[in-house]
């Protein structure tokens, strides 16, 4: 049975938005359809040349809209709503989603009464086959990337159940405030994509936790901003972030411990960029990375004030973590008939101790 949302209990929804003028009435119309009201909605603009703008002013005046002269990515802009809002816990929300109408009572009902976590990831469903999982929290590899556990699965029993994970994917995700105040905010730096994978991995090490609520859907249709999954602009940031997620969360000691799994990742992830003849990007990416890596050293984030986890403890959780993404890309290989030889294998190798 589910409990009442405490009415004091205020969230501050944050929108980041780029050339979204026909994803933002699906998203905002099921704002308004919400079996509650205890929100306020920002939508940061980043200088959108489409009817953005014109269509929130005219159409949305209950949203507030903060506009950015140019596109400054997703990390500066999703910071600026943070920045610009003052409620205690924050719903970052990706402007290609529709919002299910009692999600935000849900979320509101478990913060009134679950005070063990500071981080929950909702039940991220696919918009044009619904019955299909998008993401239902985010575990990590120890490559340095993320993983929406359960992606591309059919939904099952075991997505109905609110368990702790390693994070959330950004794109529907709801924090407390005071995670931001402890451990700093999305790395501007970063642009677009990984932010969110930098952002859990120091959540994690200062001691926040995570949890999956099933009861919060969203229905996410991807890509959005981009046009595709796949193209030069997401293999060249992926590249760069993956490599600078690791150089501000591995200390060396963590780096060389990990340096297999590590190996392994890159080599698959270069035979995708072969699969895909997207080396320019990649190498790109690369060259960035190195270019960026005084600064993010400056970054190193184990060295935070924050920190509470030993490099012991942190290595655990993102074992654990990859094992579950493990196990999840398992079951879809399973269920789309393909063979599983090789992560049987890797998953032999490299998980004595994962839980």
């Amino acid at each position: 049975m589910m409990i009442a949302p405490d009415a004091s209990v205020m969230i501050d929804i944050i929108i980041p938005n780029w050339n979204g003028e026909k994803y933002l009435p699906t998203c905002l119309e099921s704002l308004r359809a919400q079996t509650t009201t205890n929100f306020t909605i920002y939508v940061v603009d980043n200088g959108s040349e489409d009817g953005s703008v014109q269509l929130l002013k005219s159409d949305y005046p209950e949203v507030v809209l903060i506009e950015h002269p140019h596109n400054t990515g997703f990390s500066r802009a999703v910071n600026s709503g943070i920045h610009a809002s003052s409620n205690p816990w924050i719903f970052l929300l990706n402007n290609d989603v529709e919002v299910a109408p009692d999600c935000i009572e849900h979320l509101s009902s478990f913060i009134s009464s679950e005070l063990n976590y500071q981080i929950v990831a909702l039940k991220m469903m696919d918009f044009n086959k619904r019955e299909f999982i998008d993401g239902a929290g985010d575990a990590v590899l120890r490559g340095g990337v993320g993983y929406r556990i359960g992606t591309m699965e059919k939904d099952k029993n075991e997505y109905a159940v609110k368990k702790q994970v390693f994070g959330a994917c950004a794109g529907a995700a709801l924090y407390k405030r005071e995670v931001f105040q402890r451990i700093g905010f999305f790395d501007d730096d970063f642009f677009a994509y990984l932010e969110d994978v930098d952002l859990n991995f120091r959540a994690v090490r200062a001691g926040f936790k995570a949890c999956f609520l099933p009861d919060a859907v969203i229905y996410h249709i991807g890509s959005a901003s981009t046009g595709s999954k796949f193209n030069a602009t997401t293999i060249r940031l992926s590249t760069r972030n993956n490599l600078l997620v690791m150089i501000k969360n591995y200390d060396p000691i963590l780096f060389i411990q990990l340096l297999l799994p590590i190996l392994v990742y890159q080599f698959f992830w270069l035979i995708f960029i072969a699969k895909h003849q997207l080396y320019g990007a990649y190498i790109k990416g690369i060259f960035e990375a190195l270019k960026m890596y005084p600064l993010m050293r400056i970054k190193k984030s184990y060295r935070h004030p924050s920190v509470r986890l030993s490099r012991a403890e942190f290595r655990q959780k993102i074992t654990n973590a990859e094992y579950e993404a493990i196990n999840s890309v398992m079951r879809r290989r399973k269920e789309n008939g393909k063979n599983n030889l090789l992560l049987k294998v890797y998953r032999r190798l490299f998980f004595m101790g994962a839980q």
